[in-house]
């Protein structure tokens, strides 16, 4: 790790279909082998199944006037929402003992650990296609279900048990 220059962050371009920037970072956590127009088919097919399953479900409340887009999309947001974290804890070592310190996420962390733990969570489903793994563990943690959502409460819950070490903070 160089101590001399922070490395810039890269302006990513928003995905081709709905023009959405998140959209495109989950695209691009998802792709395998530089292949981007396979993860892209993979994602698009997976928003066209949750607008299927979420026609008659209510997810307008979300979408703060901004009505472009999918009914899958619109679950997407709500799902990305839900599995963000607010608190995590980092190792922290002070006089020789190591301490899990709980710090609060940043937004732009929050949401790459959303993204990354529902696509490992959508990975390890049983599900014949990763269309229909995606498509379902977006829809659970939207519904607040699923292993993404079962991941941020084991991340929430190791932040409150360390509370008493909040002190240490950086």
């Amino acid at each position: 790790m160089s101590r001399r220059h922070r490395a810039e962050k890269r302006e990513i371009l928003p995905d081709p279909k709905f023009g959405d920037l998140v959209l495109s970072k989950f695209i691009n956590n998802l792709m395998l082998a530089g292949k981007k127009s396979i993860a892209e088919k993979i994602v698009y097919g997976a928003l066209e199944i949750l607008d299927k399953k979420a026609a008659n479900e209510n997810y307008d409340d979300e979408d703060n006037g901004e009505n472009k887009g999918s009914k899958g999309l619109l679950v997407f947001r709500r799902a990305l929402k839900k599995v963000k974290p607010q608190l995590e804890v980092r190792s922290r070592r002070v006089g020789g003992a190591t301490y899990q310190v709980p710090v609060e996420v940043r937004h732009d962390r929050g949401m790459a650990l959303a993204i990354r733990w529902l696509i490992n969570a959508a990975r390890k489903r049983g599900e014949s296609t990763m269309m229909e793994r995606l498509a379902n563990e977006i829809l659970d943690a939207a519904n607040d279900r699923g292993s993404a959502v079962k991941k941020r409460e084991e991340t929430h819950k190791m932040a409150d048990a360390n509370k008493a070490f909040a002190h240490y903070r950086w």
